[in-house]
């Protein structure tokens, strides 16, 4: 089942109602008490990361559900160039995007620089994360089978424990996100970014 699509700027009323969903959600699938408050604990963590983004992005959410596996979905277009983003961090006390440390903080990069418009022929890197999946018969809610980059909570897991980034690892240990949800991906294709969090409850 699919709930209803939230639109979101950064406006705090769209996100107040993706909130909302997440708890009339779990009252509608009967979630225990934990298992709500921890739908309701991943979407926050998905609105704080859309707040956090650069410029005026604008997004879709909404939740998806089949039998106790559930999918939260953050879908984007609005393209945010390389300029307006440097100008908007210049702008900043600081100069520096202070909110990018954390495994949040990295999806939120990366899907900012997947906004951006791309360099024609340009390279994409796999590896911490990145893969190009294959695809065949799964898709990712109504982008359909993707031809594309994909990014993975689970592979990035695995790249931190084949590494030796003590930082990172220490970071994802930390995460909400990444101690609740059982995958996180990020799907990029054409214009259109769309990240995914991955619940499945006992």
């Amino acid at each position: 089942m699919k709930s209803d699509v939230i639109h979101l700027t950064k406006n705090e009323d769209g996100m107040i109602l993706a909130l909302d969903q997440a708890e009339r959600t779990a009252a509608f699938k009967q979630l225990s008490p934990k298992n709500a408050i921890r739908l309701r604990l991943l979407t926050e963590e998905m609105m704080g990361m859309f707040r956090a983004l650069t410029g005026e992005v604008e997004a879709d959410f909404w939740i998806e559900d089949s039998e106790k596996e559930f999918s939260l979905h953050l879908l984007t277009e609005t393209q945010m160039t390389g300029l307006k983003r440097d100008q908007l961090l210049a702008a900043s006390t600081s100069g520096e995007n202070v909110s990018a440390k954390g495994i949040m903080g990295k999806i939120r990069d990366i899907i900012e620089r997947a906004l951006e418009p791309s360099v024609e022929g340009a390279p994409r890197l796999f590896g911490g994360g990145w893969y190009a999946p294959n695809m065949a018969g799964a898709s990712m809610s109504n982008m359909g089978a993707l031809e594309a980059e994909m990014w993975s909570l689970n592979q990035y897991r695995e790249s931190l424990k084949a590494g030796e980034n003590g930082e990172a690892w220490d970071e994802l240990e930390k995460s909400v996100v990444a101690n609740l949800a059982d995958e996180v991906r990020i799907g990029i294709v054409g214009g259109k970014v769309e990240m995914v969090i991955f619940k499945t409850f006992d």
